[in-house]
C-alpha cells in the first residue's frame, strides 16, 4: 500500500473531507487529488504536517502501522534478551492466540 493510499484511509477513518484535510494541512486540494489520481505520494516536507493533522507518527504512516498518537506507549527492549525474543514470538501470533496468552499471563499472576 502506498503512503497516499494510507493517507486516504486515515482521512476516511477520521471522517474528514478532502477539503477539510487540505485546509488543516495547507496542502492544495489539487495536490491531494493528484496523489489519488496519479497514485503519487506526498513530498517529504509534507509528511510531518500530515501526521500532525491525522494524529499518527511518521513511522506509522510510512510503515503502515497506524495507531492513534494518544494511544502510543513505547517500551525499549534490547535485542538478544528473553524479553525481546518473547515480543518477537508474540508478534507472530494470531489475535486469538494473543488473547489466550494474555489470559495465561493473568493466571500466572495469581
Amino acid at each position: 500500500m502506498t503512503i497516499s493510499e494510507r493517507i486516504f484511509i486515515l482521512i476516511e477513518e477520521r471522517e474528514m473531507k478532502q477539503g477539510d484535510f487540505s485546509k488543516a494541512t495547507g496542502i492544495a486540494q489539487s495536490t491531494i487529488s493528484d496523489w489519488k489520481r496519479k497514485k503519487t505520494n506526498p513530498s517529504a516536507d509534507k509528511i510531518m504536517i500530515i501526521c500532525k493533522v491525522l494524529k499518527v507518527t511518521p513511522y506509522e504512516l510510512l510503515q503502515d502501522t497506524v495507531q492513534a498518537v494518544e494511544e502510543l506507549d513505547y517500551r525499549v527492549v534490547t535485542k538478544g534478551t528473553k524479553e525481546y525474543d518473547l515480543l518477537i514470538e508474540m508478534e507472530n501470533l494470531k489475535n486469538s492466540q494473543k488473547e489466550r496468552l494474555l489470559g495465561y499471563i493473568e493466571a500466572l499472576k495469581h
